[in-house]
């Protein structure tokens, strides 16, 4: 790219040309986290604790120490996260490509599905049907599922009953296709998961993980905002803490969106 290219677009970020819409929920103690059955290790809500605030502890700072899970509120998941991955190169967060960090997004509106059916799965038909009106999907593409989720009361975002969560996702053979079939470069969600909230009965269980992580690419979760991206041509910036050997990692997602889009 040349430097007047680059210059024309930090141009059209100063215009307002092109938008930045943050795809980001506020990291807090109180975002609910996934809650697996009890035989399981369970993931720690985040804890916040105030080291000092301008007082006897640090007269002129304020800061604080955190602590928290890899995968808490808006986050990233790497290929070592499932067990499908676990033997891949650089499937580590720390050893991703920098270059995979900044890609195009197609997004799938299934909110009026979602609104109407809390178990609501995607499917390749209903992919075809969104192609038929915006095109393939092209390759290292990001795909994000649209379902309006994100707008519901945190009291009923995880929509927890007596046999586990019920929340919108994408079904097995769907994400087979996309990562297989569309070389996505990774699949988002305004959910808790990747995978629907009764995923564990598909076959493959959780086929969001197992096919994303088993093919190196990656997941988002806890998304905000879509409502407010186009179909396509809009820019995904997502770049997760480079932690060693890290499965995860909160961050803050970013898209970049001509104005008028």
């Amino acid at each position: 790219m040349k430097n007047a290219s680059l210059a024309d677009f930090a141009s059209a970020l100063a215009s307002g040309a092109v938008k930045i819409v943050d795809l980001t929920f506020t990291l807090s103690p109180e975002f609910p986290m996934i809650v697996l059955p009890p035989e399981f290790g369970q993931a720690m809500p985040m804890r916040i604790q105030q080291i000092s605030r301008y007082n006897d502890a640090g007269p002129g700072w304020y800061w604080n120490n955190i602590t928290l899970c890899e995968h808490t509120g808006t986050h990233f998941d790497a290929p070592i996260h499932w067990y499908t991955g676990k033997d891949l190169p650089n499937n580590a967060l720390d050893a991703l490509p920098a270059a995979d960090m900044i890609a195009p997004v197609c997004v799938i509106d299934c909110s009026a599905e979602a609104a109407a059916d809390d178990d609501f799965l995607l499917t390749v038909p209903a992919v075809e049907a969104w192609e038929a009106r915006h095109g393939r999907i092209p390759e290292r593409n990001w795909v994000l599922l649209r379902t309006d989720w994100s707008k519901k009361d945190m009291r009923a975002y995880a929509n927890l009953k007596d046999d586990g969560a019920h929340t919108p996702g994408p079904d097995a053979e769907v994400m087979r296709w996309l990562v297989h079939e569309r070389g996505i470069i990774g699949f988002g969600t305004e959910t808790i998961g990747t995978d629907a909230g009764q995923g564990v009965h598909l076959d493959p269980p959780m086929p969001a993980h197992h096919f994303l992580h088993g093919g190196g690419r990656y997941g988002l979760q806890c998304l905000c905002n879509l409502d407010q991206l186009p179909p396509t041509g809009a820019m995904l910036v997502t770049a997760p803490l480079k932690i060693e050997n890290g499965s995860g990692s909160p961050l803050r997602v970013l898209a970049l969106v001509a104005n008028g889009a």
